[in-house]
């Protein structure tokens, strides 16, 4: 039996047509829009597994939809930046889990920022010792951007993932809990981009 959904995603980052520049919606995160011969009139708009979905009536036209999509993710992201923790409160955090977990490290983070990545959770260079998080995680619980923020900050001294690594990281509370937190947002996101029909705007 066929879904009463349709489903509109924007192009991945890296693998974009060469049309793409022209597409007034190229400067917009990742979203997809799923339209429903169930729904009549509301729209609705929130993030999942790191991508925004856009949900809509099926009777909406092509022409609507392009207008309502940047004014359904501006909603997303200003209900986000009222509830996301910002760049300061991250180097508080670490503060707290260095002076907690890792009392032995002299090393301290140049800067702990959030920054758009699509294949890591977080990366920190060793070098200049400067930690970034995926704001994929920015609406994840505190015990998961803490345990990933964790991860970064071992790597201030060690670069590899080595058992010396992995010693320390056994230190962090919730460690299991964030992994398989971690592991269904992954499949999460997976889900939405095998075994979908999917057509570009």
């Amino acid at each position: 039996m066929p879904s009463d959904n349709s489903l509109t995603r924007s192009p991945i980052a890296g693998n974009r047509p060469p049309s793409f520049k022209k597409n007034p919606l190229a400067h917009l995160p990742e979203f997809r829009v799923i339209r429903s011969a169930r729904r009549k009139r509301s729209i609705q708009a929130f993030r999942t597994n790191g991508i925004i979905e856009i949900h809509i009536p099926a009777k909406v036209s092509r022409k609507q939809e392009l207008e309502l999509i940047p004014e359904m993710i501006a909603l997303v992201l200003k209900r986000e930046a009222k509830s996301r923790k910002s760049d300061e409160e991250l180097v508080h955090m670490s503060a707290e889990l260095l002076g907690a977990y890792l009392p032995e490290f002299s090393e301290r983070p140049a800067s702990v920022a959030w920054k758009p990545m699509r294949e890591r959770w977080g990366s920190c260079t060793t070098l200049d010792r400067t930690i970034r998080i995926s704001n994929r995680l920015e609406a994840a619980p505190d015990y998961v951007i803490r345990f990933v923020l964790f991860h970064e900050l071992i790597h201030l001294r060690i670069p590899g993932h080595g058992d010396d690594f992995y010693a320390l990281l056994d230190r962090m509370a919730d460690k299991e809990r964030a992994e398989s937190f971690l592991e269904g947002y992954e499949a999460g996101i997976a889900s939405h981009t095998l075994g979908e029909e999917i057509t570009p705007i």
